[in-house]
């Protein structure tokens, strides 16, 4: 092996290590945080260093395991429903029943393909077929992931809404995988290591973000205040719980600007301890808890005035936009205002 070859297949491995790496490291801040998102990045970098370890191995290893090969095939599967569930996850909570119909589907699949078509003695079938309805499947999840980030990307273009840290890591998750995606597809024209590559890339891109943001803001954990080793105590909690009632009395929520620190001071506590309180008690973000109450004002305005149009109503709750207006409501009730509003009428 040559130094050329020496130094793709260093930089490709290592970019696959440590994708493993931070796959556990989310995953124990997920356990730790109790932010569920962070169980879906964690997976996101599982199948996505599974799916490149096998690229690497594949390039430069002759003989490979024909298990092995069709294990990193099938990771691919799970790359697009991962990658929509955590950025879904950012804005609103999934439930799970709707998390799993996007997880446990694939699994099946995967799984009764693998034993009624092994890689090793279906081979053509796996290359010719499996493999394009696989890389479908992902494009499709990018594309749905792209919508969701719709109300960031109109920020990026807006002079009226800032464009925050979390918008930032939010757009790199997905450009990231998309970029992937594309080095994969490129591949198959080019050289095969070119998506192992594009990962190692955007891993060490990724990382410099984190460490250039990390000062700044909690951004890879849902804007989770860093809690102390301990629990609030019994009277503070009682005292926040008395004090909720505030925010629909006050109408708080229909402030599109509403911040974390905002309701803290109507309660005359700490942000530190009212994002504890939310996130240990009620087992909300600040983001979900706030939109509960816009949604619920939203359904009451649907019901009761015709006169406005919906993404009237949706400002008048206290969204920002109508994009995420439309996307937190159909998330939180299953269906479109539109639809909503036809079954009151």
């Amino acid at each position: 092996m040559n130094l050329e070859y020496q130094l793709i297949f260093f930089f490709s491995a290592l970019g696959a290590f440590n994708g493993f790496l931070l796959s556990f490291y989310f995953a124990f801040k997920a356990k730790k945080s109790q932010v569920p998102s962070n169980y879906f990045l964690a997976c996101l970098l599982l199948v996505l260093s599974v799916r490149i370890v096998k690229s690497v191995f594949f390039y430069f290893i002759s003989g490979l395991s024909e298990t092995f090969i069709q294990i990193g095939l099938s990771a691919c599967f799970l790359i697009g429903p991962f990658l929509y569930l955590y950025l879904q996850s950012q804005f609103i909570a999934p439930k799970k029943n709707y998390r799993l119909l996007h997880i446990l589907p694939y699994i099946l699949i995967i799984t009764v393909i693998g034993i009624a078509f092994p890689y090793w003695s279906e081979r053509l079938l796996w290359t010719t077929y499996f493999v394009r309805v696989i890389y479908l499947q992902w494009l499709t999840y990018i594309i749905f992931s792209g919508l969701v980030l719709k109300p960031v990307f109109k920020k990026f273009f807006s002079s009226s809404e800032k464009f925050t840290d979390k918008d930032l890591w939010l757009s790199s998750i997905f450009f990231g995988t998309t970029f992937i995606w594309i080095g994969y597809f490129v591949g198959s024209f080019t050289s095969y290591i070119v998506g192992a590559l594009s990962f190692s890339f955007i891993l060490y891109l990724v990382i410099l973000v984190l460490i250039f943001q990390r000062k700044k803001t909690t951004l890879f954990f849902d804007e989770k205040i860093r809690y102390k080793n301990k629990e609030i105590n019994l009277v503070v909690i009682d005292e926040i719980s008395n004090k909720l009632h505030l925010i629909q009395d006050k109408e708080l929520f229909k402030d599109a600007n509403l911040k974390l620190a905002d309701i803290a001071l109507a309660f005359k506590t700490s942000p530190h301890t009212l994002s504890q309180y939310l996130n240990d008690n009620l087992g909300k973000s600040f983001s979900l808890f706030i939109n509960e109450y816009r949604i619920e004002e939203a359904k009451r305005l649907l019901h009761s005035n015709d006169n406005y149009t919906i993404e009237a109503i949706g400002y008048e709750s206290g969204f920002n936009s109508k994009s995420t207006f439309f996307t937190t409501f159909k998330s939180l009730v299953g269906i479109t205002p539109s639809a909503y509003r036809k079954q009151g009428n």
